[in-house]
């Protein structure tokens, strides 16, 4: 296949094959790497649908394998905190402990111990081994499991869950039978198993080798435990192009395309040893225009971010991501209708569900989500969106809960979050407003300053030199000088003011 060439962007093209190919590529992974980070886009028919970013010097550890110390039981929340060589003290649920299996002597058939009280379970100062389940986010620390999984191309390892699963994507009942009689029939007592999408169609002779390699990493894991002091690191999980290339990698993408010659020969080499029959899908884009450019992608990631997206029938949603939980509204906007106005907000709250969705998983939005649609007044109507809803989130990887929605077209739902979202991986809070998205007004300074020099005014003999930003500076002097003639008229003493150009609005200082 040639390489990839870039190709001029369109309004209504925002990726290149839009404009110039009849039938787009379904699916394919596009990777824009350099010295000090990678960015991964998943595009799916000409649209992205799913972005991830990994700096050099902030890597995830998500997988990562550790073995640290209880600094701290907590029984009224049924957790602890341990030390596990991270920035920030790991946090451990009381659901996420269980006895490990430490030694391949131990009884094969021998269950291994939940717990109900996390004071049960463990002890300060007791070393265990865990695994980050969630990155840290924001101040929160880690959240880590002792319920250890090894992930390979073909199966998910679980050395202390004797279970075999197998992904529901794979809808087939005879295909699911085939494989878990395989599993089963391979793995040893003790041991469990999740069996991964990829799976599907692969004979017993590599799955059987997938197993291997996993369970040899496994005993690995367990000889380096016995070595390495507390705390400390016992596995790394792959790197961010590996780890998309294990887990995304198959055949319903129709190419991988990356931009940098040393990582393509390094991604060929790890195709070739992990899945040869999908080695003529890589492509080097050597083009001089940023990959990224070239297929719309930067444009795309510019409107992730933004709180207001269209729709197409003129109607926009509002995302408001707090601390705490996302708030989705939506609006008709400059949408009207032709009929009545049941249809609108019927037609307009269905367009709303799709996009939705979608916005969720490509921002990566995790948590309680609100959604606000517009109110219906038909039940049918409500139930109709609803359906659409649920229907839509069956596309969905992350898991999700949902409840009925309610009179007032309100739906409560709860998205699985294992990583930052979009904007916290790519933004920081606003060193101006704190992340609060707005400032007190210019009048509302003024008259904190009023009081401010009222008080001080009081208890000087001749002047008073206010500092504030040069905004609030100029303010003074001109649209609102009479509050500081007031001032100076009714205490008879000078008031200056000195502009700071370094002052936040809301800042000011009296001397």
């Amino acid at each position: 296949m040639p390489p990839l060439k870039a190709a001029s962007k369109t309004a209504n093209a925002p990726f290149y094959r839009r404009a110039n190919q009849m039938k787009p590529i379904k699916k394919e992974i596009i990777i824009n790497t350099n010295p000090f980070e990678t960015r991964v886009a998943v595009v799916e028919q000409g649209r992205l649908v799913e972005f991830y970013v990994e700096r050099l010097k902030d890597r995830g550890i998500t997988g990562n394998i550790y073995k640290g110390r209880i600094v701290r039981v907590l029984p009224g929340m049924q957790s602890a905190f341990l030390d596990a060589g991270l920035a920030r003290t790991a946090f451990l649920h009381v659901s996420d402990v269980t006895e490990p299996r430490l030694d391949d002597d131990e009884e094969d058939d021998k269950r291994r111990k939940t717990f109900n009280r996390i004071q049960d379970a463990v002890k300060e100062g007791q070393e265990i081994m865990v695994q980050v389940a969630k990155e840290p986010i924001g101040t929160k620390g880690a959240r880590v499991t002792s319920y250890i999984s090894l992930a390979g191309r073909y199966l998910v390892f679980m050395p202390t869950y004797e279970k075999v699963s197998i992904s529901r994507r794979i809808s087939n009942e005879r295909e699911r039978r085939r494989l878990r009689d395989i599993v089963s029939g391979l793995k040893s007592p003790g041991h469990g198993f999740i069996i991964r999408t990829v799976c599907e169609g692969m004979d017993r002779e590599d799955i059987k080798a997938d197993m291997d390699f996993l369970v040899r990493l496994w005993q690995s894991i367990l000889k380096k435990k016995e070595r390495v002091s507390t705390p400390g690191t016992l596995y790394e999980e792959l790197d961010l192009t590996l780890r998309i290339i294990r887990d995304i990698f198959s055949s319903d993408v129709d190419r991988l395309v990356i931009d940098s010659k040393p990582e393509f020969e390094r991604v060929s080499k790890f195709v070739e040893e992990c899945m040869p029959a999908l080695k003529d899908r890589l492509e080097f884009y050597e083009d001089d225009e940023d990959i990224f450019d070239a297929h719309g992608i930067e444009i795309e990631m510019t409107d992730a971010l933004e709180k207001k997206v269209w729709l197409r029938s003129g109607g926009h949603i509002i995302i408001d991501q707090m601390e705490a939980l996302t708030a989705v509204d939506v609006n008709t906007g400059k949408y009207v209708g032709k009929k009545n106005s049941d249809e609108t907000i019927l037609k307009t709250n269905l367009e709303a569900v799709a996009e939705v969705v979608y916005q969720l998983r490509l921002r990566n939005i995790g948590g309680i989500i609100v959604i606000d649609f517009i109110d219906m007044s038909k039940a049918a109507d409500r139930e109709n969106v609803y359906g659409a809803l649920k229907e839509a989130l069956k596309a969905d990887k992350a898991r999700t809960n949902i409840l009925k929605i309610s009179e007032l077209g309100i739906v409560e739902m709860t998205r699985k979050r294992v990583r930052e979202s979009l904007a916290q991986s790519l933004c920081e809070p606003c060193p101006y407003c704190d992340g609060n998205g707005q400032v007190k007004s210019r009048d509302t300074v003024v008259m904190d300053i009023y009081r401010e020099l009222a008080r001080a005014l009081k208890g000087s003999k001749k002047k008073v030199t206010l500092m504030a930003s040069r905004d609030i500076a100029d303010y003074l002097q001109a649209d609102s000088a009479h509050v500081i003639e007031a001032l100076e008229k009714r205490f008879k003493k000078k008031v200056l003011i000195q502009p700071e150009e370094s002052f936040h609005q809301e800042r000011f200082e009296i001397e």
